[in-house]
């Protein structure tokens, strides 16, 4: 029997991790959720395996962030440069709101610097900042 249009669709395509991160986030505080989009807009970070094996817990019914597996273990598995290490610091901050040393925005370069800029923006609950816009 023939599948509905649109399931067989969805059954062969299956949705972008992105995609599901931000499906989770949804329901998540608003810094969980600029979080995932700074992480997603800056696409090289997320787009390693080891940061993806140590940060996402995922299967085919649910994806979530594990952010207190991931501060606890990122600096010690990780190899990370500085510019890395900076911004995910800040990105963890953001997630989960604590005390971290601005001068890590020294060693962000300017493509990262304005994705952590837009993410306090969205922290902060405003709700017209561009996402997805690389300088």
């Amino acid at each position: 029997m023939p599948e509905p249009a649109g399931e067989a669709t969805s059954a062969a395509a299956p949705r972008l991790l992105s995609d599901r991160l931000v499906a989770w986030a949804h329901d998540r505080d608003i810094g969980e959720r600029a979080a995932v989009a700074a992480l997603i807009e800056e696409g090289d970070i997320l787009a390693r395996g080891d940061v993806r094996d140590l940060l996402v817990v995922e299967n085919e019914a649910f994806v979530f962030c594990d952010w207190p597996r991931f501060e606890a273990r990122y600096r010690c598995v990780l190899v990370l440069d500085e510019g890395e290490d900076a911004f995910l610091t800040l990105v963890l901050a953001t997630a989960f709101p604590r005390l971290v040393p601005l001068w890590k925005v020294e060693v962000l370069g300017e493509r990262r610097l304005g994705i952590v800029l837009r993410a306090l923006a969205r922290l902060a609950g405003c709700a017209t900042v561009a996402v997805g816009v690389r300088s």
